[in-house]
């Protein structure tokens, strides 16, 4: 029997290499003839780079970036070894993991350090550069990250924008003539998974503020913010993407990329898997398992898991998901094609106990989903 292992990361617990490692080790116990194949994934979000330069046996590179608070933090993006494609996830420079709880404040956060990574790839020579747009912690319309590449944001009095999405209400004029010459060259695709516009009841603000720490009150000032920095680019020559889905991704990232980039908004599951050789694999296998820390209603709205099961339903190969646990409308998942859905919480614990033990209760459900396998086979050998 050949078994795919292709799981996304479990948030806050297990990067997408260590869950298929625990869940290989649990099915090894108990069907140790099987083939086993790892295949990580990611959606474009944490893991995005990992997981390609990994697949590609490309290259890591470090650089010291401007955080979200305005601190200095070294941050990393990949060079992609089968064709020198750089993969940039913005939340390396610009990610919600990078501010204290206490500290969160979505008026402030700044993108400016995705844009310095940006310039570092443009200047290694990248000419594509694929943008994984996930786990933000600003709500800055990507002004921060243009800002790095030159973008002149400047109030009534000629003064330069500080960083963070309120700022925005303050925008007077745009200036391009200092914007980073080599982006007319690169080609950019936003690796994302979500189709939120940039403003409104669906957008970055309504629903990505409030995980980012934003009041309600914080959520109308930016929604407003963001919208005048919207038609400010428009007036500054830009493209209006506002109402483009994927433009309210990342704090409104999406609309920054697509209009001054001219970036396409791709389904971040499908450049990953591009690079992967998951189709491949699936040719010969039996069984596929993937997973991540939740499986529900959102896990169709392009998330990795979705992806891996449109592969694998393609090739007719069976389809088992394992998840820290299982949300409302997970049962979706098996009228999508999966056959079965597992979560791994073993009994009523606090959600640190939780992640602490992510591991072992998935190294522990493997086992016992494989043990269930080796007696279906059992028991479909005719007596003799």
């Amino acid at each position: 029997m050949k078994i795919v292992i292709a799981p996304d990361s479990f948030k806050e617990s297990l990067s997408s290499a260590q869950a298929a490692a625990a869940i290989a080790q649990g099915l090894r116990q108990a069907l140790p003839s099987a083939e086993l194949q790892l295949l990580p994934v990611a959606d474009g979000g944490e893991g995005t780079v990992q997981v390609m330069v990994d697949a590609t046996r490309g290259r890591f590179i470090s650089k010291e970036v401007t955080g979200p608070l305005g601190d200095r933090l070294m941050a990393r993006y990949g060079i992609l070894g089968k064709d020198g494609t750089a993969v940039i996830e913005m939340a390396a420079a610009s990610g919600l993991q990078l501010v204290a709880k206490a500290e969160r404040d979505p008026r402030l956060t700044g993108s400016r350090g995705t844009g310095e990574l940006i310039i570092d790839a443009l200047e290694r020579g990248c000419r594509h550069i694929i943008l994984g747009l996930g786990g933000s912690a600003c709500n800055d319309a990507g002004a921060g990250m243009l800002q790095a590449l030159g973008l002149r944001l400047l109030d009534a009095r000629g003064r330069e924008l500080a960083p963070g999405g309120a700022a925005l209400a303050r925008l007077a004029r745009i200036e391009t003539t200092e914007l980073h010459p080599l982006l007319a060259l690169c080609r950019f695709e936003l690796a994302c998974d979500v189709d939120n516009p940039l403003c409104g009841e669906r957008g970055a603000s309504a629903v990505f503020g409030p995980q980012k720490g934003a009041t309600k009150a914080m959520v109308q000032e930016l929604d407003k913010a963001l919208g005048h920095f919207a038609e400010c680019l428009v007036a500054g020559g830009f493209a209006d993407m506002c109402d483009t889905p994927g433009a309210g991704a990342a704090g409104g990232m999406g609309l920054a990329a697509m209009a001054v980039f001219n970036a396409e908004v791709k389904s971040g599951v499908e450049l990953v898997l591009a690079y992967t050789g998951l189709a491949e694999a699936l040719r010969e296998a039996d069984l596929l398992i993937t997973g991540e820390g939740c499986l529900d209603e959102q896990t169709l709205s392009g998330k990795a898991p979705l992806g891996v099961l449109k592969l694998a339903l393609a090739q007719k190969v069976q389809v088992i998901g394992i998840a820290g646990s299982l949300g409302d409308g997970a049962e979706a998942l098996l009228d999508a094609g999966m056959t079965a859905v597992f979560p791994i919480i073993p009994a009523l614990c606090s959600e640190d106990v939780l992640l602490r033990h992510a591991e072992a209760n998935l190294s522990h459900t493997a086992r016992n989903i494989a043990a269930t396998l080796g007696l279906g086979m059992r028991l479909a050998k005719p007596c003799q």
